[in-house]
């Protein structure tokens, strides 16, 4: 059915794998706030072995769910739950968040009331109601160089601050490159434009690949503050440690080779494997010195696991 024929304003979009606890808490959160939108809620389970899938059927029959007996990766599972839906906008949602106040109707009324917004993201808060770092500017190399790695802490500020833009209020709406995708709002049509995820990252990058893209095609991305929602940063990857280095630097890798070409994927991702082999020979000395033994053997066992896939991204 089109989004003609039913009508729906807005369809909400979470991706889950095994955060049942974080996901009851927002689902509660979002049953509130539709108010006068026709909407619709699709939870994709990733195989969670939680009971996830149940505890969504039990307590809350008016979400769609969609089980998958394999964990699908965050952009292929939002790309089934976006294809199933059928509202003119669509939410992208992570499982560990939580909507405050009128967070949807403020979202939507703003797509429409801004035809040229391609994408827009509310002010994201920690638990304790800090606010969350939530939107940026487009990578340059030397960003990916030392963003995310253990050489963070030794780059000027300049380069991070611009590149979390710093440089701008918390508290204002602006425009900005992209928005992380733990909550990000989308006409329907901007998909139809762009395209959805892009499937070949497995989680990580997918939102500022599809931003770049919104941003090629002539659309802006907006951070609007006056929408806001409780993040619980990680709760899923935390899960599987090693893995989530790996999907982190590979989609980086993929990220730069898309857009900006081999030789700056392939400078990059020698100087992460470098970083990777240093960590280990740092680890190693330390545990040599009797200093949490047990905790280095870990760190170790997880940079080899690192080295040993090669950071090869994939579909190149």
């Amino acid at each position: 059915m089109s989004e003609l024929e039913n009508g729906l304003d807005l369809s909400v979009i979470i991706v889950n794998w095994n955060v049942k606890e974080l996901l009851r808490e927002c689902l509660n959160s979002i049953q509130g706030q539709f108010g006068g939108l026709n909407g619709e809620v699709i939870v994709v389970d990733s195989a969670s072995s939680d009971g996830s899938q149940a505890m969504v059927k039990e307590e809350f029959p008016w979400v769609r769910l969609i089980a998958s007996d394999e964990n699908l990766g965050y952009p292929r599972g939002n790309n089934l739950g976006i294809t199933a839906s059928s509202g003119r906008h669509v939410l992208i949602l992570n499982p560990d968040t939580v909507l405050l106040n009128n967070t949807l109707p403020v979202m939507v009324d703003y797509l429409n009331n801004h035809i040229d917004v391609g994408v827009v993201g509310p002010q994201l808060l920690n638990p304790d109601g800090s606010v969350q770092s939530s939107r940026r500017r487009f990578p340059t190399l030397l960003t990916g160089l030392f963003e995310s790695t253990w050489l963070e802490p030794l780059v000027p500020d300049s380069l991070l601050s611009r590149y979390y833009v710093l440089d701008l209020p918390d508290d204002e709406e602006n425009d900005v490159d992209w928005v992380t995708g733990a909550c990000m709002m989308v006409p329907r049509r901007i998909l139809d434009h762009v395209g959805l995820f892009d499937e070949a990252y497995f989680m990580y990058s997918e939102e500022l690949d599809l931003c770049r893209r919104v941003c090629v095609a002539g659309w802006r991305i907006v951070y609007l503050p006056e929408a806001q929602v409780v993040h619980h940063v990680g709760k899923s990857s935390e899960q599987a440690v090693t893995a989530r280095h790996v999907n982190f630097q590979q989609a980086k890798l993929r990220y730069f080779r898309k857009h900006h070409g081999r030789l700056a994927a392939g400078t990059l991702r020698l100087f992460l494997l470098a970083n990777y082999a240093w960590q280990i020979a740092l680890e190693g000395a330390k545990g040599l010195l009797g200093h949490k033994r047990a905790l280095r053997r870990q760190r170790i066992h997880s940079y080899w696991q690192v080295l040993r896939s090669g950071l090869r991204p994939a579909g190149y």
